[in-house]
């Protein structure tokens, strides 16, 4: 079995900040926006950026 912290490698941010995130957009339905604030306030900058249609 893979080792749970490999599934992240390569992602900008480590993988407790991309499960804590993904742990309250599902647990509480927040938006991304709600959850860029939350992490914001904990010291973590990130960006809501859609994705680039090509």
């Amino acid at each position: 079995m893979k080792n749970p912290e490999s599934l992240y490698h390569g992602h900008r941010f480590p993988a407790p900040a991309i499960k804590c995130a993904v742990r309250w957009y599902f647990r509480f339905q927040l938006s991304l926006r709600d959850i860029e604030e939350l992490l914001f306030e904990r010291g973590v900058i990130v960006r809501y950026a859609p994705k680039e249609v090509q």
